[in-house]
């Protein structure tokens, strides 16, 4: 595959081309989400910063297994926590709390800065005491790159050995492919910059497992990206699950439907 051919990589990285029916779940998902929220005992829009994306919605638990944090996807241009409620009353209803994660979002801000954005949001659950012990880190596209970025970084101000475990799911670790990307024009990304950011290139600081997930009706791209991701980090990858007939969108249902390999997985980690 040439991925120096921006018509290949407009094919494999193009995840609403790939999934043409894509609307039906940004639909669902929204619906689902009202529902939690109408639902669950929920505290939104918690400041973790001064900017209006620098908030966080905080679904408790009466259980006493941990948090699951979620970094929500988009290209790191587009959607937003509110979509994914749905992802909390199952890991709630498991003893396990959860809390969506917003972020600044390009062009307005570089990639970089949206893995600044997520140190502080980790910093300010632990500084607020949302997050005591026994965290999983689970993050979907985007977001499994800010997971993995998490992973990296130095700048934690917290016991990390607080952290359980993480889960990077349909990621993109390997971040050089993206400036021939039509996104590009919003990412702003140079082939320097690329390679900076490609996390696959990092050496872990936290040392929990991972649980690394990709969909096998994805493009070959999207789950080249896991693989080489998990063995990039092997042996801290605990399992690395691409499932069959899960495409870029219904994957997230994997993590959520009790029963599911990527479900149980993620619940394990809370161990």
């Amino acid at each position: 595959m040439d991925l120096h051919d921006p018509a290949v990589v407009e094919r494999e990285y193009n995840n609403r081309a790939a999934v043409p029916d894509y609307p039906k779940y940004f639909d669902r998902w929204e619906k689902d989400s009202e529902y939690a929220r109408r639902t669950l005992e929920a505290r939104v829009d918690l400041a973790y910063g001064p900017d209006p994306r620098h908030r966080i919605d905080y679904f408790p638990s009466k259980g006493s297994r941990g948090l699951l944090v979620f970094i929500h996807g988009g290209y790191w241009r587009a959607l937003d926590k509110k979509l994914f409620s749905w992802i909390a009353p199952p890991f709630v209803a498991a003893g396990v709390g959860v809390a969506n994660v917003n972020y600044r979002l390009c062009p307005q801000v570089r990639i970089g800065d949206i893995v600044e954005d997520v140190i502080a949001a980790m910093n300010w659950l632990f500084g607020e005491g949302i997050a005591r012990q026994n965290v999983v880190v689970a993050g979907h596209s985007a977001g499994g790159h800010l997971v993995a970025a998490l992973f990296a970084t130095d700048r934690l101000h917290f016991d990390t050995a607080k952290i359980a475990g993480g889960v990077p799911i349909s990621g993109v670790f390997d971040l050089e492919p993206l400036p021939l990307y039509s996104a590009n024009e919003d990412l702003r990304l140079d082939g320097p910059e690329a390679r900076r950011l490609s996390v696959h290139r990092l050496r872990p600081t936290i040392t929990a497992p991972l649980v690394v997930a990709a969909g096998g009706a994805e493009t070959r791209e999207f789950q080249r990206q896991s693989t080489m991701f998990a063995e990039a980090w092997s042996p801290q990858v605990r399992e690395l699950l691409l499932l069959p007939g899960y495409n870029h969108f219904s994957i997230l249902d994997a993590l959520v439907e009790r029963g599911q390999p990527l479900h149980t997985a993620t619940l394990k980690l809370f161990e």
